[in-house]
């Protein structure tokens, strides 16, 4: 019994500030679905808008070079933060609504951004405001830093189990696990929950069939899909580390790179001359847009449209513009499966999820996660060939991913 109340108060004080820091999180997160579904139907009334890219890229970096402290270092300083084993410079909370404004600037006028990075930092951000009530217990701030991370994942992708695995598997390493599963798994739910409960949907892509068929051939043509895939993924996170650093190195003033990385993609643009490469891939401004969710069907796919939405997203998220990556990625990893499925003579629709996960694998190092991320949104039944191709992918990949590596000497498991 004595044992019993110390361990009731602990649970009560850890529920306390974890479950509103979800329910914020969830609802932070829907008000940024509807923003970011607003400003891209807005986009297609007013194609002008992509003239602007050069000055909304230019404002959103000088605000952050006068405002952001250290918040424009984004998504690694989230995970040096929650590496850390001591207490240590913080995840500043301004960080939530910087992002958040900054990706509406990115996707109103036209660039090819996503929106996972928003989503861990709004969560980082908002948890950080949160762990000011734990303080004095380092260890405390970092399990709410990683719960606001799920949380965020979770409730901006609709995959709160995805998410739960996602903040496990990249932020840390070790026993630390354990103790985070639990914080992260209760964030992840409560805040994807509360985002539903707001109204906010998710976009719902369709494979026909529950499950195929433990087929040799088809097995053996996942695997040849998934080294593309993993490729695919090792080339976009060097590509875009590549293009990053070239524009540190020929342009010293952070907001002047968003400013030349804009006029890049309105070269891109013209000379692609399709405006279906913009933006997050999701929405069309036509029926017959290359879109994400047309990736799953028999339609007229451009076999070049994976190529395309690689080379956008690479000059965009090089250039500084933010929104993060990981929702183009899901586009080159989908329409690249739509491409290889005819002359493989596989389904299309398959390979398309195959792709849409498999790629997330070979650029984050998390199969993991992603197979997770591909059961929750194309259904359970095609979990195997999922896992064969996200750890297929993983393993060709090699180790140049979209994050900081994993196996940081910060990130030690001794709590």
């Amino acid at each position: 019994m004595t044992r019993v109340i110390p361990m009731a108060r602990a649970a009560w004080r850890w529920l306390a500030v974890l479950v509103p820091m979800a329910v914020a999180v969830g609802t932070a997160s829907a008000g940024f679905l509807w923003s970011l579904d607003a400003v891209t139907r807005l986009r297609f009334s007013h194609p002008w808008l992509l003239w602007l890219l050069p000055a909304a890229g230019f404002g959103v970096g000088w605000v952050y070079r006068k405002w952001g402290l250290h918040a424009e270092r984004g998504n690694a300083l989230l995970i040096e933060e929650i590496r850390r084993p001591g207490p240590g410079p913080g995840v500043p909370v301004r960080m939530a609504p910087l992002v958040w404004a900054g990706t509406l600037v990115t996707h109103l006028c036209g660039g090819s951004a996503g929106r996972e990075g928003t989503a861990l930092q709004m969560g980082g951000g908002i948890a950080a405001a949160f762990a000011r009530f734990r303080k004095d217990d380092p260890v405390a701030v970092r399990l709410l830093l990683m719960a606001g991370v799920a949380a965020g994942f979770g409730a901006v992708f609709g995959t709160p189990l995805a998410g739960t695995v996602f903040a496990l598997e990249v932020l840390v390493s070790g026993r630390f696990r354990l103790r985070a599963l639990l914080p992260c798994g209760l964030a992840a739910m409560v805040a994807h929950g509360t985002c539903l409960g707001w109204g906010a949907g998710h976009a719902v892509y369709r494979v026909a069939a529950l499950e195929f068929p433990l087929d040799p051939l088809l097995f053996g043509k996942v695997l040849m899909a998934a080294a593309a895939f993993g490729l695919a993924g090792a080339a976009f996170a060097g590509s875009t580390r590549l293009v990053a650093e070239g524009f540190r190195r020929l342009i010293p003033r952070t907001e002047m790179r968003p400013v030349a990385g804009g006029l890049l993609v309105i070269a891109l643009f013209l000379g692609c001359g399709s405006a279906d490469y913009l933006g997050l891939g999701v929405l069309g401004n036509r029926p017959d847009a290359v879109t994400l969710p047309a990736m799953f069907g028999a339609g007229d796919i451009p076999a070049s449209a994976w190529l395309w939405k690689f080379v956008f997203t690479v000059v965009t998220v090089g250039a500084g513009f933010k929104g993060g990556e990981v929702t183009p990625l899901f586009f080159i990893g989908a329409a690249l499966g739509n491409t290889l499925a005819p002359v493989m003579g596989a389904p299309v629709d398959l390979f398309a999820a195959l792709g849409f996960a498999a790629i997330f694998a070979g650029a984050t190092k998390a199969p993991l996660a992603s197979t997770v991320l591909g059961m929750e949104l194309f259904g359970a039944g095609h979990g195997l060939h999922l896992a064969a191709a996200c750890f297929a992918a993983r393993l060709v990949s090699g180790n140049v991913g979209i994050y900081p590596s994993h196996h940081s000497p910060a990130a030690g498991g001794r709590d």
